[in-house]
């Protein structure tokens, strides 16, 4: 026990003595949130379109500062005359014998040496700082003053700061702190948080699947879980259940796969036969898919689309074929893909945006079929990436690759109510997300080649349509999907590129609820001895199959070459005589021939011959001296009596 000991104590003081605690962090929260703010030129004011940022300094007070610490004025207090200044002071003077720095001192001054105590100093000693000279306050030079002018009250700028005070604690956007969820290798085309917020999903367009646990997380925001739903196929949505125990998922396959909470597959969805034509005939849809959700009340039903032209509604209870096939309403027979479709809040309504730029809305009412409720022809000039009800059912958000975000009344569908313009798309995933009061809805851009603003998160006001706020997410990286938990009060936006994407997360301290307060807070655990293990290196070459080096590729290849089996070499053909069980190539090559040959039962004449003299020449024979079946029936068969020819009594 002792030997052990010793062994212990010698291994375990090799490593730090913090190894193995596990105290809790002593990083304050102030300090944890400081190091996840935001830099100023991306939140708070200085993202708003109308900016309240002053200087700290007015233009006109900062020229007068430079004049002063640049240029030579001589002292003008009388109670300390100073003959050898290099520079002016502001305020109250030093006294000689210690202003000795050549900067401009500000504030009020130590006493000279004399003047602290009314025994020792003079009568005429001043206590306390001296009094400005006169005509301190009014200097000849009338804009030379200290700091920002003072507005006059009731101004313009004291109103319209008001305002944009008034207008950023009304929304009150959480964009004071981020952080970002990374792991994906490409964009995250695809989010998913669950209704009470713990979970995160985020899928990118490098085939994976990432989850993330807010509660299990520390402040390395490492994922859980990684998943690969179908090789090769990218991720273009992710939806939870309305009771958050099961997940779909969405790939550029044409079968949707259902997963439960903790990432295991609980079953795929039938796929169509491709050469039926008529696809309200088919199980499955038979090209890929482009959108999928969820519906928000029914905890038993989804809606896909794809890109076979059709919609499909789904129980995720029977994975063997769909409840109900939707074929748009087309201008003339085709197949044109469904880019994206969404449910209202109710689960009453379904929308769908055609490749042909229409938006066709079904409402589900008894007796319902493919024929669309409401029309709308090229709703938009190029494919449609997003759609979006409001909770009251009033408006509809659209979202296309023409750089448009658009605002319909479900009432009058016939224009839209507001369009707004340049606001760049690139991915076939962008949507739009509505605040949890829905005053405002937001929605990513994409970024241009010789763009310098890159990735952005804007909103826009509901009421007054009219764009409220920029926020940088990334200068090289898109924003492809957006959303805003109501319980969370915190924003998520994916973004990334062709190497490169990441899920980022704005809230603030004083607005969001657990989410990213709860991680970030949470420092990792500490190394233990136990963490570390030591690999030893057995010096025991060729002892075991396991250790030997493994063979060379090329002097396998060469081996299963050689082998005709393995190789599945083809037999040449035989240019002489047979070898091997093989019969060569020389005159009468069967075995058969070879043996009648031998035997003399076959001869060469047989090709000059009659075939008919042939045979009857040994019918004589046969008749005389049967050699086969005859001879065993010669005893007891009766001679053939063969019926004479009754031609005469006919022809009598």
């Amino acid at each position: 026990m002792d030997d052990e000991a010793e062994i212990y104590d010698g291994v375990r003081a090799q490593f730090p003595l913090t190894f193995g605690k596990q105290s809790k962090s002593e990083t304050p929260l102030e300090l944890i949130h400081n190091a996840t703010r935001r830099p100023a030129a991306a939140a708070g004011k200085s993202s708003s379109i109308k900016p309240n940022d002053l200087p700290s300094i007015s233009s006109s007070s900062k020229a007068w500062l430079d004049s002063l610490r640049n240029t030579k004025t001589p002292n003008s207090n009388p109670n300390f005359p100073r003959d050898d200044v290099d520079s002016p002071t502001v305020g109250s003077p030093r006294p000689t014998d210690e202003a000795d720095d050549g900067g401009a001192m500000i504030g009020p001054t130590r006493p000279p040496p004399g003047q602290g105590s009314g025994e020792d100093g003079d009568d005429d000693a001043v206590i306390g700082p001296p009094p400005p000279p006169p005509g301190w306050a009014q200097s000849d030079d009338e804009d030379e003053m200290i700091g920002p002018p003072r507005r006059p009250p009731g101004s313009d700028e004291d109103n319209e700061d008001a305002d944009n005070d008034e207008e950023e604690n009304r929304y009150r956007i959480p964009t004071s702190n981020e952080i970002v969820l990374k792991g994906h290798t490409k964009v995250v085309s695809a989010l998913a948080i669950d209704h009470t917020g713990s979970r995160v999903l985020s899928g990118s367009y490098d085939y994976s699947v990432r989850m993330y646990d807010f509660q299990g997380m520390n402040s390395r925001l490492q994922s859980f879980r990684q998943l690969e739903p179908f090789e090769g196929h990218q991720v273009r949505n992710l939806s939870w259940s309305p009771t958050a125990d099961r997940f779909l998922c969405v790939t550029g396959s044409a079968q949707a796969k259902i997963y439960d909470r903790d990432g295991l597959t609980l079953g795929e969805f039938m796929k169509g036969d491709m050469y039926i034509r008529d696809l309200k005939n088919t199980k499955g849809h038979i090209s890929g898919l482009t959108w999928g959700e969820w519906h928000p009340r029914a905890k038993e039903t989804v809606l896909t689309s794809s890109e076979d032209g059709s919609l499909r509604i789904w129980d995720v209870n029977d994975f063997k074929s769909q409840k109900q096939v939707i074929k748009p309403k087309l201008a003339r027979p085709a197949r044109v893909p469904v880019t994206t479709c969404t449910w209202d809040r109710e689960g009453k309504c379904i929308a769908g945006g055609i490749g042909d730029g229409s938006i066709q809305i079904w409402n589900l009412k008894p007796g319902w079929g493919s024929r669309p409720d409401i029309y709308v022809e090229k709703s938009h000039s190029d494919d449609i990436t997003g759609l979006k009800f409001s909770a009251d059912g009033k408006i509809l958000l659209s979202r296309s690759f023409d750089g448009t975000l658009k605002v319909w009344d479900l009432r009058q569908m016939k224009a839209p109510v507001k369009i707004f313009e340049d606001l760049f798309n690139h991915y076939a995933q962008t949507n739009i997300a509505f605040s949890p009061d829905e005053q405002l809805f937001l929605t990513g851009t994409s970024v241009e080649r010789e763009s310098t603003t890159g990735g952005l998160l804007c909103f826009f006001d509901r009421a007054k349509l009219e764009l409220v706020s920029r926020v940088g997410i990334s200068p090289t990286c898109s924003v492809v999907q957006c959303a805003w938990h109501p319980r969370l009060n915190q924003i998520f936006a994916t973004s990334g590129d062709k190497s490169q994407g990441g899920t980022h997360i704005l809230y603030d301290p004083t607005l969001s609820e657990r989410g990213a307060l709860v991680c970030v807070a949470r420092a990792p655990r500490k190394k233990s001895v136990d963490d570390f293990e030591a690999k030893p290196v057995i010096h025991n070459p060729h002892a075991l199959p396991l250790f030997r080096d493994q063979p060379s590729r090329k002097r396998q290849r060469d081996k299963i070459l050689k082998d005709p089996l393995k190789a599945h070499k083809p037999d040449l053909p035989m240019t002489g005589p047979g070898f091997g069980g093989r019969v060569g190539t020389t005159q009468g090559s069967l075995l058969t021939q070879y043996l009648l040959k031998q035997g003399g039962m076959i001869k060469e004449t047989w090709m000059e011959e009659d075939p008919r003299e042939a045979i009857l020449k040994y019918a004589d024979v046969a008749a005389k001296d049967p050699k086969f079946i005859a001879p065993a029936y010669s005893a007891t068969q009766p001679e053939p009596v063969f019926a004479k020819s009754d031609s005469e009594d006919e022809e009598k």
